[in-house]
């Protein structure tokens, strides 16, 4: 491979030329003359030369850029789209052309460079759209080789942004594409402006789709740098205001025939993305600070609490599941959920801690924190959450512990959170009976 002469390629390229022109001037006066088949297994052959030739090799993807084999592939493929027939030798002289503008990117910064200047955005929103699997496959592996910070601000003009809408729609219909995958995580995900941008143009299952990504980008415990940690603060900023938006769109589950809302599906994927972002400690604390985000998960812990109160629905605690059909419902879990993150909000933060009193969603808290089989480990949460309201708070500490004398807080439920209630002189102490190891 490294032995190869210039001549070779200048050949190839002459080859590709030739075929280009013979196909070209076919369509244009209708002729029937030109064997297409063979041309078509002549490009086909030209590009695994060329695919293969430069494998590892900076030397030969230089020799091939200089002789303008990049211009004359984009060329050729956007010329071969356009022959109306999908007959198999025709997808593999795509297929193959596609595999060598890969190579000649790989690790070549001048290539891929080229290839942009060549190919943004028309072969891409060509091929991103194909009918064959490997065509749109091979094309992500070409664009995600040649995208890097920069070029992924250019998806951000309106006119290109399709390019990036297109790539998310190929993972969702194609999930085994491992390429697609990686230029959402590696390249769109790393710009919060784009993350915008996309989101609005989204339809509600392909909402679902970017968050389920975003959970799993957050969820991963690697160390991460200031500049990442930059992004995900700046996603939930973004994310927090989506569910302040739209978490009433919830309560349309209530109704059975509304169970796979898409827009309510949506917003169980926003506050389980935000209860992902408040387990880092560093993220927590920027979440913490935001307006309204804990009003919001308590006005709606309220609202669910309520609904589920009104009539027998999914917010409807209950305690003898029967058969399968509640557990697959998207909304199980939502109340535990929405504790879990108002627990995470008040985590050492007074501010917090005094505005769950403020809003009476303690009481609100404890009532909902006896087994519910449509929340999964809701107690466990409650008293997570309790933990956290109560830790170096005695205004909090004393409220709880007044409700348990009057009988509005079950005792045997603060028993089960390791508490219980003590009269020191004329005050009430909420205090821990847990051992300490």
């Amino acid at each position: 491979r490294e032995m190869a002469e210039e001549s070779i390629f200048q050949n190839l390229l002459e080859i590709l030329m030739s075929a280009s022109s013979e196909i070209e001037q076919a369509y244009k006066n209708s002729c029937e003359l030109v064997d297409l088949d063979t041309c078509l297994l002549l490009i086909a052959e030209c590009f695994r030369c060329l695919r293969n030739a430069c494998v590892e090799c900076a030397k030969n993807q230089h020799v091939m850029r200089n002789l303008g084999l990049i211009s004359t592939s984009v060329n050729l493929i956007k010329l071969l789209h356009g022959i109306q027939i999908k007959e198999e030798l025709l997808l593999t002289a795509l297929r193959c052309s596609l595999q060598f503008l890969g190579n000649i990117a790989a690790g070549n910064g001048d290539s891929q460079n080229s290839i942009w200047k060549c190919a943004f955005p028309d072969l891409f929103l060509t091929c991103l759209t194909y009918s064959d699997e490997k065509i749109v496959a091979y094309c992500c592996m070409v664009l995600f080789t040649c995208l890097n910070s920069v070029k992924v601000r250019e998806l951000l003009d309106p006119g290109n942004l399709t390019v990036a809408l297109h790539v998310l729609k190929v993972y969702k219909e194609q999930l085994e594409s491992e390429w697609s995958f990686l230029i959402v995580t590696d390249h769109l995900l790393k710009c919060p402006e784009l993350v915008k941008a996309l989101y609005a143009k989204l339809s509600n299952q392909e909402r679902v789709t970017l968050l389920e990504l975003i959970m799993a980008e957050i969820s991963e415990k690697n160390p991460v740098t200031s500049e990442e940690m930059n992004v995900f603060m700046r996603h939930a900023d973004f994310l927090a205001g989506c569910f302040q938006e739209k978490r009433e769109a919830v309560l349309k589950l209530t109704s059975a025939a509304d169970a796979e809302d898409e827009e309510a599906l949506v917003t169980i994927r926003l506050l389980d993305v935000l209860c992902e972002m408040t387990s880092n400690n560093r993220q927590l604390e920027h979440l913490q600070a935001l307006p309204g985000l804990l009003e919001t998960a308590i006005d709606t812990l309220r609202l669910t609490h309520l609904a589920g109160k009104q009539a027998v629905n999914i917010f409807t605690a209950t305690h003898a599941m029967t058969g399968q059909e509640e557990i697959s419902h998207p909304a199980v879990g939502f109340k535990s959920h929405l504790i879990r993150l108002i627990g995470n909000l008040c985590y050492k933060n007074k501010e917090n801690q005094d505005k769950v009193y403020e809003l009476d969603g303690i009481p609100l808290i404890l009532d909902n924190c006896s087994i519910d089989d449509n929340n999964p480990f809701v107690n466990q949460w409650a008293v997570y959450a309790i933990r956290n309201l109560t830790e170096q708070n005695e205004r909090n500490q004393e409220l709880i512990a007044q409700m348990e004398e009057k009988g509005l807080a079950d005792n045997s439920a603060l028993e089960s959170m390791g508490l219980e209630i003590e009269k020191q002189d004329d005050k009430l102490i909420l205090r821990s009976v847990r051992k300490k190891p």
